[in-house]
């Protein structure tokens, strides 16, 4: 580890672990809360090869660092076996939104490191389910079975990977996760339903009605299909979270490394079992028999409720309500209209994820947008949604809406599946009628598709927010933007990027921009809440709470503005911001807005430096001697 020494002298001079109740980073330096801050060797610290100073602000012992921090962050947590808890906006919590925006949040940020992979299996199952419909394979050959696994693994166990991303999110052992889920997939129990008789029925004859099969200490026990599902585990691990910390505190430290994780899975397990599994099952079976009302009252009502909550029903589990219904309505009757209503969701997701391939500046995004496109065409919506589309909001929204509408019009044209099989494209020989062929309904499919793709594109492309905050991969962003590229250093001329009044950088209160130490450069005291770009460039760094920003040029300047001191702490209050990390920037295009009346009310100075942190790449920086400058002047000069 390039950090493990500087870590540990870091650990070792605040006081050692025992004196840290938590550690978080901003953009440049650590901020660590201390039980004592006596116990601290402040000047051991300030005199450190990798330590820029210290500092006292704010309750916080800061430890600056430099544009390595998130680095360095990252080993002081592995070396001191501290709490992860990333940047300071993450760590202090605070409003983050209406709480389907924090719900959405947390499923996108699970689901961020896999998405890779998660593309990757959609597209093997798509070209799979295509290589069969053209006739290369056929589902009986060794091949189709052994491309199907390769595909399908990860969605059949996708519990099991998420056991492990969701309990790390939620500040649990990883490990714990995925035992729990392992428990939920684990094929003795999931067999169990087509293998025995039920011991009897609880709720017999109501829309509850569940078969009990076995029981836990005399407890009824519901069994559902976990596999593939999504919610179950999330749920089941931030419990598990809680009570291993629970459990943590009171448990003696010389039988804490296996009576914890232990007591965690014997509680955890069966209360998912017992307490989550009969909730899902009661809630699908519920959506089950008001989607039948429904469709019986008005199947056009019926289509817009299906198709434009189905992905939703599918995050929750909610969908198994529905499932078995269709499969008995074809073994019955040859013929199924739910999951004909249903049918517009995946072209509705496409066609978003479409327009936002072509629209986005983010590297990241447009190269997960491919493969997203293609498996969601052959029905396999997860890299799309949890990838894509849900991360940015906006077009999961859309999505949905257009999604409705097909729904309707299928609703309203009357079709129905006439045999089960094949999703996406393949959907489509499943509503050719037995009898009739390409008859009224059929085309009404054709068109409910078309439309929904249509609307999805047009509202996504216009309407999506596609380029106004961070996006989907927030993970891989990060990763991407530590990619080194190899670029001449030019002279160059940098314009300010606010309007007020100049101040030079030794002036200002905070000693780490001051000293120099984190490059030269000079401040502004702004009169107007607008930060531009001074240069043209790639925005190499952008803290979440938009308080700062770095900047590389093409001529390879690295620039960090950072708006106020200590405005950290506002977690993104009175901060607008208007690029991504990994974007390219024009001069003079506006990057972030902020409030400065409320920055100044809630009590932090709006001083601002502007600072070239590769300044030892220049023989000279030379700067304006305006006092009053508005965006745009001349702000610096360098020289190579």
């Amino acid at each position: 580890m390039k950090y493990e020494q500087l870590a540990k002298d870091i650990i070792e001079n605040v006081g050692g672990k025992e004196n840290v109740n938590s550690v978080v980073h901003c953009i440049t330096r650590l901020r660590f809360k201390l039980k004592d801050e006596e116990k601290a060797n402040t000047e051991v610290l300030k005199e450190m090869d990798g330590v820029v100073t210290v500092m006292k602000s704010a309750g916080q012992y800061q430890v600056v660092i430099g544009n390595h921090v998130p680095d360095v962050y990252k080993a002081v947590v592995e070396v001191g076996g501290l709490e992860s808890k990333g940047s300071a906006d993450e760590a202090d919590g605070g409003d983050k939104g209406s709480l389907l925006n924090r719900f959405i949040d947390m499923i996108s940020g699970i689901f961020t490191p896999i998405l890779g992979v998660l593309a990757a299996s959609g597209m093997i199952k798509g070209f799979n389910a295509l290589f069969v419909a053209i006739g290369w394979l056929n589902e009986e050959g060794g091949t189709y079975q052994i491309l199907n696994a390769t595909g399908d693994a990860l969605f059949y166990f996708l519990p099991i990977i998420l056991g492990y991303s969701a309990m790390k999110k939620f500040g649990g052992t990883p490990f714990i996760g995925m035992v729990i889920a392992m428990a939920l997939v684990y094929p003795a129990l999931e067999g169990i339903p087509g293998a025995a008789e039920p011991l009897y029925t609880l709720f017999a004859g109501t829309v509850f009605e569940s078969p009990v099969y076995i029981e836990f200490f005399g407890i009824p026990v519901i069994l559902m299909t976990y596999s593939m599902s999504v919610i179950p585990i999330i749920v089941a691990t931030f419990f598990a979270a809680k009570i291993e910390k629970a459990l943590a505190k009171i448990t003696p430290n010389v039988v804490k490394m296996f009576f914890v994780p232990m007591f965690t899975l014997l509680i955890i397990i069966p209360l998912t079992f017992i307490v989550i599994g009969p909730i899902a099952t009661w809630a699908s079976q519920l959506l089950g028999q008001v989607t039948v009302w429904v469709y019986d009252l008005s199947p056009i009502i019926a289509g817009a409720f299906l198709g434009g909550f189905w992905m939703v029903f599918v995050m929750f589990g909610l969908h198994w309500g529905l499932v078995p219904i269709a499969f008995n309505n074809v073994a019955v009757s040859g013929e199924d209209p739910i999951l004909a209503l249903i049918f517009v969701h995946s072209f509705a997701l496409a066609a978003a994820v479409l327009a936002i391939w072509i629209k986005t500046k983010n590297e990241t995004t447009k190269t997960l947008s491919p493969p997203a496109f293609i498996s969601s065409i052959f029905g396999v919506t997860e890299p799309a949604l949890y990838g894509i589309a849900l991360p940015l909001k906006r077009p999961f929204i859309i999505s949905l809406i257009s999604s409705a509408v097909g729904g309707a019009i299928i609703g309203l044209f009357g079709t129905k599946i006439h045999l089960l099989g094949g999703l996406g494209i393949f959907q489509f020989p499943a509503m050719i009628h037995p009898e009739e062929g390409l008859n009224t309904a059929f085309i009404g499919t054709i068109i409910a598709a078309a439309v929904g793709m249509v609307l999805s594109f047009v509202l996504t492309y216009f309407f999506g927010g596609i380029n106004q905050k961070a996006t989907a991969a927030p993970a891989a962003e990060a990763a991407s933007a530590k990619e080194e590229t190899v670029i001449t250093i030019q002279n160059e001329d940098i314009v300010s990027p606010l309007t007020g009044e100049t101040i030079a950088l030794e002036k200002i209160e905070d000693t780490a921009f001051a000293s120099g130490t984190l490059g030269k450069g000079i401040a502004v005291e702004p009169t107007e809440g607008k930060l531009i770009s001074p240069v043209s460039g790639t925005v190499s760094a952008m803290f979440p709470t938009n308080h700062a920003i770095g900047i590389t040029t093409e001529n390879g300047a690295e620039i960090l503005m950072h708006i106020g001191m200590d405005t950290v702490q506002l977690d993104g209050k009175h901060f607008t911001g208007h690029v991504e990390q990994g974007a390219k920037v024009d001069k003079g295009q506006l990057l972030i807005e902020f409030d400065i009346p409320e920055i100044k009310k809630a009590g932090f100075p709006l001083t601002t430096p502007i600072i070239i942190t590769n300044s030892g790449d220049y023989k000279d920086i030379a700067f304006t001697e305006t006092k009053q400058i508005k965006i745009g002047d001349p702000l610096l000069s360098l020289e190579k």
